[in-house]
Parts: structure tokens; sequence; C-alpha cells
């Protein structure tokens, strides 16, 4: 079993605002409500509240107006970026996708993936690892794992190439229902044989983008490491200085 710690309160908070806002409660443009009316509705404490706030400014959600208070700014491009990513992983058709598939394999699944799938560390999963070029160049190594439940009766442990996303196959051959996707992002050296893929050169780290996808229950049907080499990313941010 795989065991996770429980956000901070003002993440919490600030997840259940930035709900408020895409479900329209806080239309761009408005004001949400202010510290003390917050500090009242959810029974937390300032401190908690600023921030909570603070971070959806960070992430771009609100702003501050001088004399008008905290201002609903909607949905930050650069999550539908981040979204992006991981509907591809799902929808993927492999057969027309420029590159390889360069291994399917029951491997010993590393710690954070394990977490993710409920499995004890070093379990075993079935692997379906994806290189991804452009131009002849590699620019993504998709590692999926699925739990040995949802296997069976799918083309997922055949080598040769799916003519459908994951989410597709799966849905069909084992009647389950993808509902939400989680991303953890971080950065760290690759492996060897990930290195070698990718043709990096040494010490060139990558962003590992973990891609949790669940049914409604919150059970993992895949979860997919998506390295990206860290010298071919430009990434950009747009913020406003008050």
């Amino acid at each position: 079993m795989g065991y996770e710690v429980e956000a901070p309160k003002y993440v919490r908070l600030a997840q259940t605002l930035q709900g408020r806002i895409e479900d329209g409660t806080y239309p761009p443009g408005t004001r949400v409500p202010s510290e003390n009316q917050l500090v009242q509705a959810f029974g937390m404490s300032r401190p908690t509240v600023v921030r909570a706030l603070e971070l959806l400014k960070r992430d771009g959600w609100l702003e501050s107006r001088q004399g008008y208070g905290t201002i609903v700014r909607g949905r930050p491009a650069g999550v539908e970026e981040r979204e992006r990513r991981g509907r591809d992983v799902l929808t993927r058709d492999e057969s027309q996708t420029g590159g390889r598939l360069v291994e399917v394999a029951e491997v010993p699944v590393p710690a954070r993936v394990a977490s993710a799938l409920g499995l004890p560390r070093r379990a075993k999963a079935l692997m379906r690892r994806l290189l991804v070029e452009e131009d002849g160049e590699a620019v993504e190594l998709v590692s999926s794992y699925f739990p040995a439940g949802l296997v069976g009766g799918t083309d997922l442990a055949s080598t040769e190439v799916l003519e459908s996303g994951t989410r597709a196959h799966l849905e069909t051959r084992k009647k389950v229902r993808f509902d939400h996707v989680t991303e953890r992002v971080s950065a760290r050296l690759p492996e060897a044989a990930e290195r070698e893929l990718l043709d990096l050169p040494d010490g060139v780290p990558v962003l590992s983008v973990l891609v949790i996808a669940c049914d409604a229950s919150g059970q993992a049907l895949q979860v997919s490491d998506v390295l990206l080499p860290a010298d071919r990313q430009e990434l950009e941010d747009t913020y406003r200085l008050n």
C-alpha cells in the first residue's frame, strides 16, 4: 500500500478556491471574498488564508489590484500546457507517433511509481517504454506502468505498437473509466539507459513529469514517467509586477 502525506491546510484551501474559479463560482474579473470572509467561511486562521491566496497569486489564478482587492484572473495558460501533456500520454496512438517502442516488460517499478500505484517497494508491474522523436531527435521518453490486474485481456503486454491510446484501449477492453489526472514535476539526472536513449551528454538532467491517471475512486489505472531533456526545453512564464 502506498501512503500519501496530507497537504498542508493552506494548500487544501488554495485547491478549493481554485476549484471555485474553474467551476465559475468566482468568475474572471470579480473579487474573491475578503480574508475575513474566508477565515469565517473555512474556519482557518488568517495566516493560512493569506498563504493560500499568495499561492494562487504566484500561480497566476489571482492578482492584487490596489484599492480594489484580490481579483480573479482565470485559468493560467500554463495549466493548459501541463494538462495537454497528460492527455497526450493517455491518447497517443503509438502507431502514429514519431519514434519507436523500445521496451515492453515486467519490471521492478521505481519507488514513486510504486507509491502512486499502491504497490509495495520493489514490486513489479508491466512497463511500456516509448521513445518519441521529432526530426530525428529524441524529445521524450515515456515509461508507462500498469497494475497487473489491468493487463490480462489487453494488448498492453504485446511488443507490437497499439493502434489507439492506452486510455481508449483499457476503457474498451477492461470497462474501466479514466476520471482525472495528477501530475508531479521534478528534475533529476537520468539513468544510464535513459541517457543513452535520449542521447544526452553526461551531467545533463531531465525533467520528469509523473502522470498519474485514476478512476473516480482515486485508484491509479496508469502511471507514466515522461522524461524531457532539460537542455531541449524552453520554459516560459508570464507574471505581473505589482
